[in-house]
């Protein structure tokens, strides 16, 4: 059996439509009109024991809505979703200490207090033994490097420093499953590689069931081999990380740098230019027209040196959403 198993899982709200003037505002007291919104819409699932899955959709798509969903925070509308064998929205005990959710815009430490003094009271929360609890808090300070941070107010920590201490709650008593829910947001490029790279040892080394949100692509890249892309409330799309650079991207990039002669004079013919840094020229062609591009280029140009790529990773996502939004590609 999967560690994560979802069948047509929906979560509906019924939101209250306020409309401007006074005179509805009274009428509001009276007599409210309502909309249902389906922040998800019968979706299907299965992430394996030790898998590390991307989740990835636009705002508004229903990525932390499943999240709440999969760890009990909600309960669903309809549909059937177990988790290491559970119920999340029954939220029996023995599943609450099996699982850990990370919410990059959520704090769980107590502002004025040094972390160690929360880290003190997730060891009771949870009931995690005192060896297990030196052990455990030993290892992920050791890792994250936080050790002298640790008699500190968490208000005094950066937001990097901050990220850094929410994991260790979250990890001190092992969880088998980790929701991770935007753990990067607004971290500078340094915070967000040192999160990256620990994240990616821990998920290595514990074999620990990850999912994961993010609108950084590099940390999807750096992280997962599998994503999950969910729009509209619907998943659009399930498989490889390389794959959904096939299957949505049409286009290739071809970096060419120029020989001695150096113009880049009529290569405007063979594709988009992307950037010119002479003697280094990109260009952005059809797929399925490299192999012409490239043949006629070699032909009319002295090239030293070519590179072929697919376009980066952030872009193809973009053109999936814009797909969606724009009513396309529904499934």
């Amino acid at each position: 059996m999967a560690t994560i198993e979802v069948d047509q899982l929906s979560k509906s709200y019924r939101v209250y439509q306020k409309k401007e003037g006074l005179r509805e505002a009274i009428r509001g007291l009276f007599q409210r009109d309502f909309k249902i919104v389906e922040a998800v819409r019968n979706i299907s699932l299965r992430v394996e024991a030790g898998e590390f899955v991307a989740f990835l959709g636009p705002n508004g798509a229903g990525k932390t809505t499943t999240l709440k969903l999969l760890s009990g925070v909600i309960s669903p509308s309809a549909g059937n979703a177990t988790v290491m064998g559970y119920v999340p929205w029954q939220r029996k005990l023995d599943y609450r200490r099996r699982f850990a959710l990370v919410m990059g815009q959520k704090n769980q430490l107590w502002w004025d207090l040094p972390a160690q003094e929360s880290f003190r009271l997730h060891q009771q929360i949870y009931g995690i033994g005192e060896r297990d609890f030196e052990r455990n808090l030993g290892e992920l300070t050791s890792m994250l490097e936080v050790g002298p941070l640790l008699g500190r107010p968490v208000r005094e920590l950066s937001l990097g420093e901050r990220m850094k201490m929410e994991l260790i709650a979250a990890l001190l008593h092992t969880p088998e499953v980790l929701f991770l829910d935007e753990p990067t947001i607004g971290l500078d490029v340094i915070a967000q590689r040192n999160i990256q790279q620990f994240l990616k040892h821990y998920q290595e080394y514990r074999k620990t069931t990850i999912l994961l949100t993010s609108h950084y692509m590099k940390d999807v890249a750096a992280l997962c081999r599998r994503v999950v892309v969910i729009a509209k409330g619907r998943i659009q799309y399930d498989g490889s990380l390389t794959g959904i650079v096939d299957e949505f991207s049409s286009s290739k990039l071809v970096s060419l740098v120029l020989g001695e002669s150096r113009s880049s004079d009529g290569l405007e013919r063979f594709g988009e230019i992307v950037d010119i840094a002479l003697p280094r020229v990109t260009l952005k062609c059809g797929r399925q027209q490299v192999s012409q591009v490239l043949a006629a280029i070699l032909d009319q140009y002295q090239v030293e040196d070519i590179a072929v790529e697919d376009p980066p990773l952030e872009e193809v996502i973009a053109q999936l959403f814009h797909r969606v939004s724009a009513g396309a590609d529904e499934r």
